[in-house]
């Protein structure tokens, strides 16, 4: 892994797995009518990119986040069950209790995307009730914050929304360009490398990565603070060799 010489932080490339009605998918810009279903055992998909030299996995309760509450929880159990790698999730995370009832299924972080705007004295207390497990989601497009699925985009930049938890305590920001997510057209780097070094909390780039050159090019930035990438569509369409990439970072 890629190590920062600045701040000791590792860089991390990390899987990602999307839950719908239990099945395994990718979405495009997060539209819940575009999406690609890559099998009905999440598990072993989990296991999978374990074995490929996965360090973390990132799991997308999509029903959850259009609900507005968790769903997937028998699959989200057997994938935390099945591995022994940390498991990051987010969907449909509304309180406390859904926070730590998640955690009790194995997760060892949480993701809060759009209650971080609605209610960001929840993210403050989640902090304090579960240290180093809150994470903060932030999903934007031009730069400005969009919730509710992605429906909706506020007036709220994403660089002050991440700005609002610099002392909350919160272990890592998901940055996510809904423009970019599932279209294979590469990360925004130069608008998420900006979110990074306005903000101590580490960040990962989220929607788009498609290629190892992507890659590298995130991981050149571990100075400014991105601590990791995220990738789905392309190592489930192979425009990015997962294994390939893992054994580069190395």
């Amino acid at each position: 892994m890629i190590r920062c010489m600045n701040n000791n932080r590792l860089f991390e490339l990390i899987p990602a797995i999307d839950l719908k009605h239990g099945h395994c998918v990718r979405l495009k810009q997060g539209r819940m009518d575009d999406a690609t279903d890559y099998g009905d055992d999440p598990a072993a998909m989990a296991l999978r990119w374990q074995s490929l030299g996965a360090r973390r996995l990132h799991v997308v309760d999509l029903d959850g986040a259009f609900a507005g509450k968790p769903a997937n929880r028998a699959p989200i159990r057997e994938i935390c069950s099945a591995l022994d790698i940390p498991v990051q999730l987010g969907g449909g995370l509304r309180d406390l209790k859904m926070i730590e009832e998640t955690l009790d299924l194995g997760v060892q972080r949480v993701i809060l995307g759009s209650i971080a705007i609605a209610n960001p004295a929840l993210v403050e207390q989640a902090c304090k009730a579960f240290p180093g497990q809150i994470c903060v989601g932030i999903d934007a497009k031009a730069g400005m914050v969009a919730v509710h699925g992605w429906d909706d985009v506020t007036d709220v930049k994403a660089v002050d929304l991440a700005r609002r938890f610099e002392d909350a305590g919160v272990a890592a920001i998901i940055y996510t360009d809904i423009a970019r997510d599932g279209m294979l057209t590469g990360p925004n780097i130069a608008e998420t490398a900006t979110l990074a070094r306005a903000v101590a909390i580490p960040v990962i780039v989220s929607g788009g990565v498609a290629s190892m050159r992507d890659v590298t090019d995130c991981a050149t930035h571990v100075s400014d603070g991105i601590c990791g990438a995220i990738t789905g569509r392309a190592i489930y369409e192979g425009t990015l060799d997962f294994a390939a990439a893992i054994k580069a970072l190395s």
